[in-house]
């Protein structure tokens, strides 16, 4: 896989009601693998974008007034990046 919509490509179903899978922006790739996919699509997501760029992204969702996240999925991944990007870019 060489791009986060490779990831949808692959598993349609993270995203079935989106036609256009290459116009996706990665910050939306990163919503449906997070709110959809299993541990494996995260760790691709990662892996292709790289931990610190993913946490980016993640941060700047969080600032809009509405965020796709479901609510425990936004807490866990809060925790993640706040102990393992912190740690990795130290």
């Amino acid at each position: 896989m060489n791009s986060p919509q490779d990831i949808i490509k692959n598993k349609p179903y993270l995203a079935w009601y989106i036609k256009d899978i290459d116009g996706m922006s990665d910050k939306s790739v990163l919503e449906h693998v997070f709110n959809y996919g299993d541990w494996d699509d995260v760790k691709d997501f990662i892996k292709i974008k790289g931990l610190n760029e993913s946490w980016k992204l993640f941060k700047n969702t969080q600032k809009n007034k509405r965020s796709n996240y479901k609510p425990q999925i936004e807490h866990f991944f809060s925790l993640f990046f706040k102990i393992h990007a912190q740690t990795h870019s130290k």
